[in-house]
């Protein structure tokens, strides 16, 4: 049992992915081999439309013919039990190096066919770690809840299931007395960091255990 976790944050220690990390740990104790694969460390693109992987008895047929750092990666998924994917909430959206990753590791096994039959291999397990500044209350007045949702449709339709998790109201800085940040009160955040934000991380490694079992759950 394989268990690969990326991360779209930029940061390497910080809310995103320290869940995601929990969230390993929560495979791994079920019996799993892990690996944690920073997107940011890599260097690639989006989908750039060659459509190489339609392409009528082509070679790259359900493939991303595109050769980067992403290349060996997408070999590794092929393998793997299960994927989960972390990212914070930009502008209502995971971040671009996150979205990026999506649409090339999901374009080239989504289906232009009638019936729409998945080209990934297999059924496989997945799982999605957001983190917001925001409140669940804001996250859902401004929408953040539509990206997410549609999201996790998606996954399930290309690799079989998908399980989400949020972390709402997250502590963005290590000394909000050094940035413009007015709208939010430090102490509040500070008091959620150390009473909300450790649940969220039993969450994540709940999550991980699920993601390495053996239940089609």
């Amino acid at each position: 049992m394989k268990v690969i976790a990326f991360n779209g944050s930029p940061r390497k220690k910080w809310n995103t992915a320290t869940l995601l990390e929990k969230a390993l740990e929560g495979a791994s104790s079920n019996g799993a081999e892990t690996e944690l694969i920073h997107l940011y460390d890599l260097n690639y693109k989006g989908c750039i439309s060659c459509f190489s992987c339609k392409m009528k008895d082509g070679k790259s047929y359900g493939r991303c013919a595109v050769k980067d750092t992403l290349t060996p990666i997408f070999e590794e998924v092929l393998d793997a039990q299960a994927l989960i994917l972390g990212s914070p909430i930009y502008l209502g959206t995971s971040t671009g190096q996150m979205r990026s990753f999506l649409e090339r590791l999901i374009f080239q096994f989504l289906p232009y066919t009638d019936p729409p039959e998945s080209l990934f291999p297999k059924k496989i397990k997945t799982g999605f770690i957001y983190t917001l500044g925001a409140t669940e209350e804001m996250a859902k007045e401004m929408g953040f809840d539509h990206h997410i949702s549609t999201t996790e449709m998606i996954l399930k339709w290309i690799f079989g299931t998908s399980e989400t998790l949020c972390s709402y109201d997250t502590y963005q800085f290590e000394d909000y007395s050094k940035v413009v940040a007015s709208r939010f009160d430090p102490e509040k955040k500070a008091r959620r960091r150390k009473e909300v934000f450790p649940i969220d991380c039993e969450k994540a490694f709940e999550m991980g255990a699920r993601l390495a079992g053996n239940d089609e759950s």
